[in-house]
C-alpha cells in the first residue's frame, strides 16, 4: 500500500491548452528531387521538454522532428513543437512522470502527426502517416538507462551532469 495515498477526489487533470509552438519545413533540394525515383528512407526523432508555469501548471512541448531522405539527399526535414498547458494537482510524486512523459505526449502527438500529414501533402510529396508511438515504451527505457547510469555513476563514486544539448527523450 502506498504511502500517504491520495483520495480520489482531490485528483485533477485539466488540459488547458494544446497549440503549435514552433514549426519548420525544408525541401532542400526540390525541385531537382522531384526528378529521382521515390524510394525515401525516413527517419523520426521525439522529444519532450517539460516546463513549470506555476506550482499547478505546466507546458508540455513535444518535439517532433521527420527526415526523409532520398539517397543521400535529403528530400524534407520537418520539426512541429506540439505544446499544451495542463494543470495537475492531487497526484503523488511517484505518478508525475509517467503523467508528464507518457499520457500528455499521447495526448500531443496526433495533432503533431497531423501537422507533419499536412506538410509533407503540401510540399508535394506523397502522403506521410507516421505510426502510432509508444510513449510507455519509450518512458521505461529512459528510466532503464537512467537506473542503469545511476549505478554506474555510483559505483565510479563520481556524478555525471548531462552533456550540453543532451536530450532527455
Amino acid at each position: 500500500m502506498a504511502e500517504n495515498p491520495q483520495p480520489q477526489g482531490e485528483r485533477q487533470f485539466a488540459l488547458r491548452s494544446i497549440y503549435i509552438k514552433d514549426l519548420s519545413y525544408e525541401a532542400p533540394n526540390a525541385p531537382e528531387i522531384f526528378r529521382q525515383e521515390w524510394k525515401p528512407e525516413t527517419s523520426l526523432h521525439l522529444d519532450i521538454k517539460l516546463s513549470a508555469l506555476a506550482e499547478d501548471t505546466h507546458e508540455i512541448v513535444l518535439t517532433v522532428t521527420v527526415t526523409t531522405k532520398v539517397g543521400e539527399q535529403t528530400a524534407y526535414l520537418i520539426e512541429v513543437q506540439q505544446a499544451g498547458i495542463i494543470s495537475v494537482a492531487g497526484f503523488a510524486q511517484e505518478e508525475l512522470g509517467p503523467l508528464f512523459y507518457v499520457y500528455c505526449p499521447s495526448l500531443l502527438f496526433p495533432y503533431a502527426r497531423q501537422a507533419v500529414s499536412d506538410l509533407v501533402v503540401k510540399g508535394g510529396f506523397p502522403h506521410l502517416v507516421l505510426q502510432h508511438v509508444s510513449f510507455d515504451a519509450i518512458y521505461a527505457q529512459k528510466q532503464a538507462e537512467q537506473a542503469a547510469s545511476g549505478e554506474a555513476t555510483a559505483a565510479a563514486g563520481q556524478a555525471q551532469a548531462p552533456a550540453a544539448g543532451e536530450k532527455t527523450h
